[in-house]
This record gives structure tokens, sequence and C-alpha cells, in this order.
């Protein structure tokens, strides 16, 4: 079944809010739902909320859409309160991967989660996309299943677990789900619709499961049949081979950032006797189809059952997205392997639009607190060669490819025209600017500097040693310091006193010890105090997780990493010494085991030194996160649960989109940045 051939149904009347209940439900006129969706995080009606995003944008093409946001999962109440959904039911852990939202770059529980009522953790499971399977396979028997968002978009293949040591094999198979879609979803969950839809009323497919066969953007667990005759087929190598020689995860790995970039191959794994089939991913959404998404009826706040604020929607209630993707292509970056190399922009007039109706909303004017994507500075930007192609792992690194056509003078325009949208006070640009790229337009960093900078300009450096950075996919430091003159130039010239606020990563893979002191002697020697500083944290999907996880560069080469707790923490405390006390020798000894057996590579992945790895009890015992999920449920107002009234706190998430997120090593509530250096 072709997508080229689908019909799609009329739209529906947009809910004020998408339903969380039964008698939400019916106050909107639905008797069922056709797509159930579960997410991870609060439902706030906002576009940066991945399931207001999809839930509108399926309303939109006709499908009854409802929303059980962290459900809990030690009983299937809370997902069958809307009753089995006709088509389908989607999946996705939240904004940032469980773990990540749960646990330090040391392994220490965190305590706070931005992305629920009250910002308490424990609201969510260990493997979220895992658990919320299970309990709808519990829930509905037989109900298609989709899994999506990035902990499943970068889980797909064979991958590093960093919490347990192991290599894992894709969700899809420990999951069960019936399709997994990575990347950006709206194209792909709008087509498993339609075609589930077929499948259901015209006899589309066989069975709704090889109705979903093919769709952009999509994996599932098949065979080799499943791809057409005479595609470009990836070949990754098998779970079992990788798992023997972990030096094969930086070939899957790459190969994997190859197939979402080139964007017009297939991709398999093979996993035992069965194989992990990745169609070509989806195409970055059109211009039109942006602004259609962006102009639905968002409320831009919490559900009304919420009893507590959501600290994340407090956050970005006044941010506007102006576009998707980011070029820079850094090793680490979970953002970017999941919204793609190719930027997709919102037109003028929809950021417009939106300027127009955040300040008509508030009544004494609006401060619109960033203007953005990915990268500030990257809107409109495109690829004049052809990217199916294209063999650069980064349209920034080592340099700016010069296929990368972007007119940052027209972004400055736009936020001027923002600027000066009635009722609205003042702009921001507060998502980064990528300062090898600013340093290109030079009236557009003046602008940025005098204009959009609320006295701190977040930028990203990382590091400044040439080898380090090389592993990063970073601009060397020279670029960095050139950025930095040209800041403090244009701060003086605005006559203000104006700070540069520098993300720093410690524990990288390739990093020594030496290199960070030669960073710290850097910072001392410019009166800098960094606050904004993370210790590494290997992520699923990244090439920086590759190697970590083999102790090797891209090109094979053995790389020092920092592998125990004494040696992270170690290189850490060189910037915070506060957080750089060594582990006890016990702490030591527990991560030693699983240094490289050899200088090349390590043994099998989920042994050291004969002894099992650890355990995920979390997966095997999900309740027991955080003492059970019962007690812990946020305040809702449901009149179609028995035990309403009885529960009480609420729920938190925590976490920024970049992959390395680690707010408890970044001094949270210190809000002083590092002072550009003297002018010489």
């Amino acid at each position: 079944m072709q997508s080229d051939t689908l019909r799609f149904r009329t739209p529906l009347a947009q809910p004020r809010f998408l339903p969380m209940s039964r008698a939400e439900m019916h106050a909107i006129g639905w008797d069922a739902l056709d797509v159930l969706l579960i997410s991870g995080d609060a439902y706030v009606d906002h576009p940066t909320f991945a399931a207001a995003l999809l839930g509108r944008w399926l309303v939109a093409h006709g499908y009854r859409t409802g929303i059980v946001a962290q459900p809990r999962w030690n009983t299937p109440e809370d997902v069958l309160c809307m009753g089995r959904p006709r088509l389908f039911a989607g999946i996705a852990a939240g904004a940032i991967d469980s773990m990540l939202a749960h646990y330090t770059a040391f392994r220490k529980k965190r305590h706070d989660d931005a992305y629920t009522p009250g910002g308490k953790a424990g609201a969510r499971p260990n493997r979220a996309v895992i658990v919320y399977t299970n309990l709808l396979r519990q829930a509905f028997a037989g109900l298609p299943v989709v899994i999506g968002g990035i902990e499943a978009s970068l889980r797909r293949a064979t991958h590093y677990d960093f919490w347990t040591d192991s290599l894992r094999r894709s969700i899809l198979l420990d999951a069960k789900a019936d399709l997994l879609v990575y990347g950006m979803g709206e194209y792909a969950l709008r087509e498993a619709a339609a075609r589930y839809d077929a499948a259901m009323n015209e006899g589309g497919a066989a069975t709704a499961a090889e109705a979903l066969h093919g769709i952009g953007g999509t994996a599932w667990v098949g065979t080799e049949s499943d791809m057409p005759e005479g595609a470009s087929i990836m070949r990754l190598p098998s779970h079992e081979d990788i798992s023997a020689d972990v030096r094969l995860l930086m070939e899957a790995t790459l190969q994997q950032e190859r197939h979402v970039h080139r964007g017009d191959a297939w991709a398999i794994q093979p996993v035992g006797s069965r194989a992990v089939i990745m169609a070509p991913p989806a195409p970055p959404m059109s211009s039109e189809d942006l602004d259609r998404l962006y102009a639905l009826p968002f409320t831009r706040e919490a559900h009304p059952s919420y009893r507590e604020t959501v600290p994340a929607a407090d956050m970005i209630r006044t941010s506007i997205t102006t576009h998707r993707g980011c070029g820079g292509g850094c090793s680490f970056c979970s953002l970017a392997l999941h919204q793609g190399r190719r930027i997709a922009s919102r037109s003028r007039d929809s950021v417009l639009a939106e300027a127009r109706d955040l300040a008509a909303a508030a009544r004494k004017g609006v401060s619109i607190s960033d203007v953005g994507g990915p990268s500030a500075n990257m809107w409109q930007a495109r690829c004049t060669l052809n990217p199916a192609k294209c063999r650069r792992a980064s349209c920034m690194f080592p340099s700016v490819c010069k296929g990368f056509a972007v007119d940052q003078r027209k972004a400055v325009r736009l936020l001027r025209e923002v600027r000066d949208t009635p009722g609205v006070r003042n702009v921001r640009v507060a998502s980064g600017v990528r300062f090898d790229l600013a340093l290109r337009e030079g009236e557009a960093l003046r602008a940025y500097t005098m204009e959009f900078t609320g006295g701190q300009l977040k930028v990203a450096p990382e590091h400044i040693c040439d080898e380090v950075l090389e592993y990063m996919r970073k601009p060397g430091l020279p670029v960095f310091e050139k950025f930095l003159e040209a800041f403090a130039a244009f701060s003086d010239e605005a006559g203000k006193e104006q700070y540069v606020v520098p993300y720093l990563l410690s524990a990288f893979p390739g990093c020594t010890d030496d290199h960070m002191r030669t960073l710290s002697r850097w910072l001392q020697a410019r009166g800098w105090s960094p606050q904004q500083v993370q210790c590494f944290i290997p992520t699923p999907g990244t090439v920086a997780t590759a190697m970590y996880a083999a102790g090797i560069d891209p090109e094979g080469n053995p790389i020092p990493v920092a592998r125990t707790d004494a040696e992270r923490l170690r290189q850490h405390g060189i910037l915070m010494p506060d957080t750089g006390r060594p582990p006890s020798r016990d702490a030591d000894n527990r991560r030693r085991g699983d240094a490289r057996q050899s200088e090349t590579g390590r043994g099998k992945a989920g042994t050291r030194d004969g002894r099992p790895h650890r355990s995920d009890r979390d997966t095997g015992n999900a309740n027991r996160h955080d003492g059970g999920r019962s007690d812990r449920r946020g305040g809702r107002r449901d009149e179609d649960r028995p035990d309403r009234g009885r529960r009480n706190g609420a729920r938190p998430d925590g976490g920024a989109n970049r992959g390395r997120a680690d707010a408890e090593e970044r001094r949270e509530g210190r809000k002083g940045g590092s002072k550009r250096p003297p002018r010489r």
C-alpha cells in the first residue's frame, strides 16, 4: 500500500484539550478513540510536548486521539480509562530517555523531574517504553502498539546501555511492539493511522501488521523479504557479532548515522533468526506542513486535571520554535540524530502569527523567552548539494560545508519583526548559537550580541584541546577565541556587560586528566569560573557512546576512556572540585571490572572478568522505582477513576534535549556565567 494512495479522514474539530478520561471524551462527543497515546511526560498542551503535538496532528487528520500521561505501571487501570482504541496505541517515554531522566552521570538517582507536576521524580518507570508496552498488552490483547520518541528511536538497533554496562538488542524485541517510529513522527504516525484504517475497513492488507511495512521513518521485526526488490540496503553487523566483539558497535553506529543522513536507503540488522528492518527515514516536514502543525490551537497550558505546575511548561511557555534539525553532527548529540541533519523551517508568516498569539494571550505584554531551534542560527538553512550522496558526518565539522547555505541576516530580520510585534516587550535567543556559523556573518553576530542577548549568551565549545574536539566533531579553539573577541567587542559597542555561558564536558571518550588540566588552566587564565560543566553520559545510539563502549575512535584506533567512577569523578573534579571527590575503594572496584581486556577492544559485553554484568532489575521489577508508583501519582480530577481523591502528590521529569544533559552536575540555580575575557 503506497502512501500516495492513502486517503486521510475529514479533519475533526479541535477540543480545548485532548481527552484524558472517558468523561472528557464524551464531553466532546466522542464515543471511542481511534488512537491512544501513552506518554512518560505530563500532558501540557504546548507544541514542544510530543503527545500534544502528535495528538492534535492526528485530530487534524480525522483521528480521535486521547492521551494517558504518566500512567501507574503496577495496574492497567489508567490505560483502560478511555476504553480500547479502534486503531492502535502509541507509546513514548517522554522528552528524554527514561534512564537519563532518572540517573545522573554517576548513576545517582535524580530527585526532580521537570516534565511532571510538582517537579518530583518517580512518575515514570525505568525503561518506560518496555514497561508501557507490557501494560498495554495486559489491558488490550491483540491491540497494535507503535513505539516512538527519543528512547525508542535511538534504541532501534543493538546499543550500549550505560546503566547496566551491557549491549542490548533492539528495543523492538524487548518491548515486542508492532512498529517503531524513529525520528520526528508526524508523517509516519499519520500514515500508520491511515494504513490501519484502510486495512480494517477496506481489506487493504491481509493483517494490520502487514499494513505497516514500508512506512518511511519506521522499523519492525521481519525478514529481508520485507524490503523492496532492488532497494539500496545498508547491512549492520548482527546483534550476535557485536556481542562477541564490541568494536563492531562502532561500525553499526556509523552505519545508522549514514542511514539517517542519506535518507534514501533501507537498513537491516540480523538478530538470531529474525531481523530488524529499517525503512528509509521520513522526509523532513515541508514548510507548509510545519506551518499547519504550529497553527493548531494549542492552549500552552497544562491539562486542568493537574493540581501542581509542570516546571518544564513554565520554562517554554513563551518560546517559539522556528525550525527542526541540526547540521552540527556532534558525535555525542542525541537530538541531531533524532531530528536529522536537514533543516525543516517554518515560514516567516507562521512565526509572526505565533508571536501575535502570544502577545494577545498576555495581559500586559509578553517577553518571548526563546526564538530558535536546536541551533538558533540555522533557520531556513538548506543543502545545495545532493544529501543522498553526501558522505560527511557533519555539515559544520571539520569546517562549514560549502553546500550548507544559510542567510543568518534573514533570521535577524525575523527576530526584529517578532520584537516589533504589538504586545511583545522583548525577545531573547536562549536555544544556543552555533558560534562557528555566527562568525561567518558579522552583522548577524552583532545583532545577536547587541539586541537579543539577555546578559548571557549560551554557546557550546565543550572543550579546548584539539584531540578531544576532533572526537566531539567541534570547531577548534582558535575559532572559539575569535568568537569571544567578537562578542566582547560588540558588547562594548552596545555598552553592555554581557557574559558567555559555555557548555563544557568532562570524561569524554579520548579525554584524559591532562586534557582537563589544560582546559582548567585556560579558564583560569581568563578569570572564568565555569558553571555549566557536565560529565559525559553515554546515551544510546551516538558515535560517542560507541567510542566509550568499544574504546576506539571512528577510525578504529584505540583511545583512552575514563570508565570507572573514580576516573570520571577525577576528571569532573578538575573543573568542579566540589563534585570531584573520588568514591570509596569498593565503588571504584565495582567499575574496574569493565575495563577493556585488551588495548584494542573489550571482552564479551555483559561480563566483567568472568562475572555477570549488573542485572537490569529496573525492567524486571519496574514498580520498585522510587518505592512503587501508586502513592506517587499526580493529583488528577478524574471522574472515571474509582480511587479518585485517594492519590496525592504529582510527578516530574528532568532534563534538556541535549543527550548529555546532567542537571545535578550543573549547579542548578546558580546564574553566574563565565565572564567574557578582557580585550587585548
